[in-house]
Formats: structure tokens, C-alpha cells, sequence
């Protein structure tokens, strides 16, 4: 396949504002002798707030200059040209999560690194492939090495229960289904248009935060979890300590629990917040699950590159059900 010179990329020109514009860019080149990939780009997912990242989350000096500010990091796409030893030979669908400290993805050809990479579940389209891996990825990590569970079916997790919030987002839904693929009892929170939808991915109970006084239902009978994970931090975050049993664990990924830890909780509860890492052998073993029928996506619409700018609109109305995604033809 001949690669091109150049190639459309969206830019974030500054990291003080959140706007993008598109640009024509030179295409990357792989570095040969090291673990660099050349990826043709087919789809790659918005994650809600990532244009905000590199304002309050700035890389360490010295790595500044090795980062476009290209955005979006999952991704979807076939290699073009790999190492000689690479798993990933040329012509290999694969899907990413791709390392914050380098280039993002929303471009027509990205570099990817090995040890980022999975093949990808070819039971998925494109689009719906691209959405999985940070989600599902930052799902494994709080599971099964922060909570410690073991990441077998219906074994890991038996007799353990579990409160999710933001169920119906990106990261919710594969908390939902691999919590309740390795066996735990799951209650999660979303908004009304999406309680059959979670109901769908196998919660047990789905509370309607619009609806529901989540300190008053952790008092009923028999509620009280043993983890806690909240997606989306503030007044969530603030009520998910209230379902936690004493010695239980409360996870967060959008800030640290203990700023919104509210007076009266039990004083034994582990809590932290964690942000995950790229780890391609466990997206290796998410695709097993997937192509095994285990684990729906959540896409929720896909953009052509050229409506960039409607595609970032979507995400940021805070009405989406899942990802929202930017295709290359």
C-alpha cells in the first residue's frame, strides 16, 4: 500500500481553549528499529474532557516536545509498515488505546507502539471497535487490580457486590459487564433514557439518579456494597460513599475520593483514584471475551472526519450514551 505525504489531522492549536480545527500534516514515519507501528487510521473515539487534559494535566519537561496536540487516543486501523519481529505484520486489523505523552489519533495515520495493540474483535464494525479500548481497559484495571478480583467468569467476583455510577457512559458499561461476567451482584446509577439500556448489560438493579436519594436506598436492607466505582466524581462521587459496607473499597477515575468524602461515612473504606495504562495483552483478552459474545460496545454515533466539529459538539452536550466516534474513509 503507497503511503501519502501528507494527511488530514484535527488540531487543538491551543491548550488554553478547546477548540479544534483540521489541518493537512505530513504523515509519521516509524521508527524501524524500535517497537513503532505505522497505522492507516479507519475510526478513532472522543473521550468527554480530553481537550481539558493537557491544560491541567501537563506533561513532565523535557516531554513536551515529542507531543502534537493531535486528540483522541483510542483507535481502530491497519498496520502499514511494522518491525521485523512485530506480532503485528503488516495488513493486521488492530485497536488501541495509543500512550497521553505521544500524538493522538485523529489523524489518517498514527503511530502505535507493540505492546499497545490488539488484534481486533472481528464480530464489531469499525466504529464500535474503536470505542473499547481505554473503557474496557480502565474496566480490567479497577476490577482485577485495584479491587483485586479474580478475572474469571462467574468465579472472580461470587457473593461480592458492587455500586457503579454513570453507568451508561464509555467507562460504566464494561464496569457493568465485567463485574457481572466475573460473578458480582451489580447496582449502577444513569439517567432515565438509559435505565433499560443498563438493565440490558446485566445490572441487577439500576437506580434512576434523577429519581433516587442514593443515601436513603443504601440504608434499605441488604444494600451496602463491597466496591464502589465512580465514573464521573462530583455529587456522584460524594454519594457512592454512602453505599460502601465498612472495609470496602471505593474506586474513582475522574478524581481523588477523598475531596468529596461527605461527614458521617464508615472510617475503614480503602478509596483512590487511578488513571489507567495502555496494556495490550489485556485488550488481548478483552477481544477473546467480545468475539466470545461477552461485552457489548457503547457507540454512541459516528461522525465523518470532515464533521469533526459536530462530533465534538455531541460529546460535549453530555447527552451521549457510550462514545462518540470519527471516521476516515
Amino acid at each position: 500500500m503507497s503511503i501519502p505525504k501528507t494527511q488530514k489531522a484535527i488540531l487543538q492549536p491551543d491548550v488554553m481553549s478547546t477548540e479544534v480545527t483540521m489541518i493537512t500534516d505530513p504523515v509519521p514515519a516509524a521508527n524501524p528499529s524500535s517497537n513503532e507501528h505505522l497505522i492507516r487510521v479507519h475510526t478513532t473515539a472522543i473521550t468527554n474532557g480530553e481537550l481539558l487534559w493537557s491544560r491541567y494535566f501537563p506533561l513532565p519537561k523535557g516531554e513536551e516536545p515529542e507531543k502534537f496536540l493531535v486528540p483522541c487516543n483510542d483507535v481502530a486501523g491497519t498496520v502499514i509498515t511494522a518491525p521485523e519481529d512485530s506480532p503485528f505484520k503488516p495488513g493486521t486489523e488492530v485497536y488501541a488505546r495509543s500512550n497521553y505523552n505521544r500524538t493522538g489519533c485523529a489523524r489518517e495515520y498514527t503511530i502505535l507502539l507493540t505492546e499497545e495493540m490488539s488484534k481486533r474483535p472481528q464480530n464489531l464494525s469499525w466504529a464500535e471497535s474503536a470505542v473499547v479500548p481505554m473503557s474496557a481497559e480502565t474496566a480490567w484495571q479497577a476490577l482485577f487490580e485495584h479491587v483485586g478480583w479474580e478475572a474469571k467468569a462467574g468465579e472472580g467476583a461470587r457473593g461480592k457486590r458492587i455500586f457503579i455510577t454513570a453507568a451508561s457512559g464509555g467507562v460504566g458499561v464494561w464496569m457493568v459487564q465485567l463485574a457481572k461476567w466475573a460473578g458480582a451482584h451489580v447496582t449502577a446509577t444513569c439517567g432515565t433514557s438509559n435505565v433499560d439500556w443498563v438493565k440490558s448489560l446485566g445490572a441487577d438493579e439500576v437506580l434512576d439518579y434523577t429519581k433516587t436519594d442514593i443515601k436513603q436506598w443504601s440504608n434499605g436492607k441488604d444494600k451496602k456494597v463491597d466496591v464502589a466505582v465512580d465514573c464521573i466524581g462530583q455529587k456522584s462521587l460524594e454519594d457512592a460513599w454512602w453505599t460502601i459496607k465498612g472495609g470496602g473499597t471505593l474506586i474513582s477515575i475522574y478524581q481523588p475520593p477523598e475531596q468529596k468524602k461527605p461527614a458521617g461515612v464508615e472510617d475503614d473504606i480503602r478509596n483512590f483514584f487511578f488513571i489507567m495504562k495502555s496494556v495490550g495483552e489485556q485488550l488481548r483478552m478483552i477481544t477473546d471475551l467480545i468475539e466470545a459474545g461477552i461485552g457489548k460496545p457503547a457507540l454512541d454515533s459516528v461522525f465523518p472526519v470532515d464533521q469533526f466539529q459536530d462530533a465534538f459538539k455531541r460529546v460535549e452536550s453530555g447527552k451521549t450514551r457510550g462514545k462518540v466516534v470519527l471516521e476516515f474513509v
